[in-house]
C-alpha cells in the first residue's frame, strides 16, 4: 500500500518527538511492504517566524492533500507571557481544527501495567483503567464570538454549539462504545450551562438507537473526582470542547504521564495525530523529552486513516515491550528505575524500533 503521510512537527519538542514518530512509520512499511511518501510543513511559532501566520497557505494545501498528518506541538512561551499579542502559535492549529473538519478527537486513556508506579493515583485504584476520550474539537468556547468592552475592562468568550455539531460527535462516541465495554459517559454542565442542556438533550434524543451501549451523565466537576477517585468506571467519555481538553490533561496522570498519551483528530477527510502535550520548551533541545506518546500516534494513524490493524498492533507491542524490558524516559521513570535504564528521546525511540 503506497500512502502519503505529511509531517508537521511545529514547535519545541514536537520536532524532537515527531523524527522518532516518524522512524517507526519507515520500519513498519519495511516490515510490512508498504510505501509511505513524506512531505514536511510548517504551523505554529516557526512558521510566525518564517512567514507571520501560524498556518500558511501552503501548509494548509498540504495537508488537505495528504493522507494522513503527523503532528508535532504548537506553541512559544514569548506569546505565553504576552496576552497582547494579536497572532499566535495556537491560531494555526484552531484554524487547522476547521479548515479540515477535525470535529472528533479520540484520545485513549490505556494505563501499561509497568507504568502503575509511574502516577501519583494508589495503583490499586489504577489498574485496568483504560477509558476512550472523545472531546468535540470545533465548537465551544475556542471558537465563539470572543472581545473585550468597557475600555478593555470587561472581557468575553461565547460558548455555541449546534444541534448537529453535538450528533456528529456523540454518534462516533456511541458507535465505538459498541466495540468496546458498550458504556458511555457524557459530560456537561447541564444544571448551568444552556450548551450543556442542548447537549444532554441530543446525546438523550440518540441513546435509543444503540440500545445495547449503557449511557450514564455527568456534571463535569463530578467527572473530574470520579476520574481520580475510580477511572475505572469510565469506558468512552464523550464531551464538548473545553471540558475534553481539562479532563483529559487530568487523565494524563492516570497513564503516569502526558509523554505516554496520543490522539487521533478525525473528520470527514485527512486526520492528524499528535501527542497530548505541549510544545514543552523547558526540555526542548535536551533531548529528554518522552517519545513514546509520538510513537503511539503513529499507531493510531496507522489503524484509523489506513486500516492497517496488525501493524498498528506491532508498533503498540513493541511499547509494550520496551516498558516491560524496564525502559523509561525521566518523566515515567521513579526512584527504583537503574539510571542505565533511564533514556533520552532517540535511544527511547531506538529500544521500540529493535522490537518492531
Amino acid at each position: 500500500m503506497t500512502k502519503n503521510i505529511l509531517v508537521v512537527p511545529g514547535d519545541g519538542i514536537g520536532q524532537e518527538v515527531t523524527a522518532v514518530g516518524k522512524k517507526v512509520l519507515d520500519k513498519i512499511a519495511a516490515k510490512f511492504g508498504h510505501t509511505f511518501t513524506y512531505d514536511e510543513a510548517l504551523i505554529g511559532h516557526v512558521a510566525i517566524e518564517a512567514t507571520g501566520n501560524p498556518l500558511p497557505d501552503e501548509t494548509l494545501a498540504k495537508m488537505k492533500k495528504s493522507d494522513a498528518i503527523l503532528f508535532g506541538a504548537v506553541g512559544h512561551p514569548k506569546y505565553d507571557n504576552d496576552p497582547t499579542a494579536k497572532v499566535r502559535p495556537e491560531q494555526g492549529l484552531l484554524k487547522m481544527r476547521k479548515e479540515l473538519g477535525l470535529y472528533a478527537n479520540l484520545r485513549p486513556i490505556k494505563l501499561f501495567d509497568e507504568l502503575l508506579s509511574a502516577s501519583s493515583i494508589k495503583p490499586e485504584v489504577l489498574k485496568g483503567a483504560d477509558i476512550l476520550f472523545f472531546r468535540e474539537l470545533t465548537g465551544d468556547i475556542y471558537f465563539g464570538e470572543k472581545g473585550r468592552k468597557n475600555n478593555g475592562d470587561t472581557a468575553f468568550d461565547i460558548a455555541e454549539y449546534s444541534r448537529y455539531e453535538v450528533e456528529r460527535i456523540a454518534r462516533k462516541a456511541f458507535e465505538a462504545a459498541r466495540t468496546r465495554r458498550k458504556k458511555l459517559c457524557s459530560v456537561d454542565k447541564a444544571n448551568v450551562l444552556e450548551t450543556s442542556r442542548l447537549w444532554r438533550e441530543v446525546v438523550q434524543k440518540i441513546a435509543p438507537e444503540y440500545p445495547n451501549v449503557q449511557v450514564e451523565h455527568q456534571f463535569v466537576d463530578a467527572a473530574a473526582m470520579i476520574l481520580i477517585k475510580d477511572p475505572r468506571r469510565f469506558d468512552v467519555v464523550v464531551t464538548a470542547n473545553l471540558f475534553g481538553d481539562i479532563l483529559t490533561d487530568e487523565a494524563s496522570q492516570i497513564a503516569g504521564s502526558m509523554g505516554m498519551l496520543a490522539s487521533a483528530s478525525v473528520g470527514d477527510g485527512t486526520g492528524v495525530y499528535e501527542p497530548i502535550h505541549g510544545s514543552a520548551h523547558d526540555i526542548t533541545g535536551k533531548g529528554i523529552a518522552n517519545p513514546l506518546a509520538s510513537i503511539l500516534s503513529a499507531a493510531l494513524l496507522l489503524d484509523i486513516s489506513f486500516g492497517m490493524k496488525a501493524e498498528s498492533e506491532a508498533v503498540i507491542s513493541a511499547v509494550d515491550q520496551v516498558l516491560k524490558a524496564g525502559f523509561r524516559t525521566g518523566d515515567i521513570a521513579d526512584a527504583q528505575t537503574p539510571k542505565d535504564k533511564i533514556l533520552g528521546t532517540d535511544a527511547m525511540g531506538e529500544e521500540v524500533l529493535k522490537r518492531i
